[in-house]
């Protein structure tokens, strides 16, 4: 993709692919779903996980696999109120984003004024 990837929308790519099971998932299975949607280096991702960990949107544990410890994260309650900011700041941008490469016209409404046409 030719498109930089800024860290909010990793963030939220992030929540979004750890909030589709409930019980968490783990560290290479996040990879691999980002992977599927973007680019992205296991190098990459971790700083992001560290760092959702610290802000408190997603919790580690680890759990026995095939005789070895599996870390998962799983969302928290603040992750997922930040996955939801995300996901609505996401649908106005795109939105708007839209409109200009597909040529249709933006209306804008400011207060005390009536609806404006833009091109």
């Amino acid at each position: 993709m030719i498109f930089n990837t800024g860290a909010a929308l990793l963030d939220a790519i992030v929540l979004a692919v750890v909030n589709k099971d409930p019980e968490g998932t783990y560290g290479y299975r996040i990879t691999q779903d980002v992977r599927a949607i973007i680019e992205l280096s296991e190098s990459t991702l971790y700083p992001v996980l560290r760092r959702l960990m610290k802000d408190e949107c997603l919790v580690v544990y680890d759990r026995e696999f095939s005789g070895r410890n599996r870390r998962y994260y799983k969302i928290t309650e603040k992750g997922r109120a930040q996955l939801n900011m995300y996901v609505g700041e996401w649908f106005t941008y795109s939105k708007k984003l839209n409109r200009i490469f597909t040529g249709d016209s933006l209306v804008y409404t400011f207060k005390g004024e009536e609806e404006k046409t833009y091109d």
